[in-house]
């Protein structure tokens, strides 16, 4: 029972971390790991890289974040949507460039765990991820 209470305060704190409400939003099957975070040169940015696994069939659903993301495909077959385009499905070694603002959701569309890196630069302080309903 101690274990899961930890580990529920731990995701709790994450998600709040994230600008998400805990309970807004399905991410059962979504294992988002920080890897890097540091300022730019540019005054008032900062970069952000993490890896995001996604369970087979799970999606992570709409959302969009205050600067750039460049997503590296480390393993799998993910499905992307981006609003006011058609899905594109990358396998490992592909990369995808998601603009600012740009509301977008990702599918693990294979039977087997899929991996992204993803590079965020972004404005310091704002909260990198604002989940869409």
């Amino acid at each position: 029972m101690k274990t899961f209470n930890i580990a529920a305060a731990i995701l709790l704190a994450l998600t709040g971390a994230m600008g998400l409400p805990a309970q807004a939003q399905d991410l059962s099957g979504i294992h988002r790991q920080e890897l890097s975070r540091h300022d730019l040169s540019i005054p008032g940015w900062e970069e952000h890289q993490q890896r995001l696994e996604i369970d087979p069939g799970r999606t992570a659903p709409k959302h969009k974040h205050p600067g750039e993301e460049i997503i590296y495909v480390i393993e799998g077959t993910i499905e992307y949507q981006l609003e006011g385009q058609p899905p594109v499905a990358l396998k490992a070694g592909d990369v995808l460039f998601v603009p600012a603002g740009v509301v977008h959701s990702a599918k693990n569309v294979g039977q087997t765990n899929a991996a992204e890196l993803g590079t965020y630069v972004v404005p310091k302080g704002k909260p990198l991820i604002e989940w869409i309903k």
